[in-house]
């Protein structure tokens, strides 16, 4: 089966992987810190932006792929995909080092929970009603 709506969603998410990415390595730079957080706050704050990111979309995405791939319609793959984009914008601008209660925080981490559930769900569905 050749998967065909995943693969729009980890297009998305690549390209804010990267920019996430580009926003550590040119604090990094700037700071001259080669690795750690050497004490600067916005670099831990971006390493975590980037981090939670990191912690999130593989493991998503491989539970996308099996959703579709076990032949999960695509309405449910979308109601992983678009929950979990939105949320990987809203949760860096959200993670601020003054306000742990920042809504846009509870968006991204909210988000992340509801895409995994309901690939778990797609996948339970399609591996106990063959």
């Amino acid at each position: 089966m050749v998967l065909t709506v995943t693969p729009l969603y980890a297009l998305a998410l690549g390209l804010i992987f990267l920019i996430l990415f580009m926003r550590v390595s040119s604090v990094r730079s700037d700071a001259k810190i080669s690795y750690g957080d050497g004490g600067n706050t916005l670099l831990l704050q971006r390493m975590r932006q980037h981090g939670n990111f990191i912690e999130w979309v593989p493991f998503v995405l491989i539970l996308m792929i099996l959703a579709e791939g076990m032949g999960a319609p695509a309405l449910y793959i979308h109601i992983s995909g678009v929950p979990l984009v939105v949320g990987r914008i809203a949760h860096p601008v959200g993670l601020k080092p003054d306000n742990a209660g920042h809504p846009l925080r509870y968006v991204g981490n909210g988000t992340n929970m509801l895409a995994t559930a309901n690939a778990m769900v797609c996948i339970a569905v399609n591996l106990f009603n063959p």
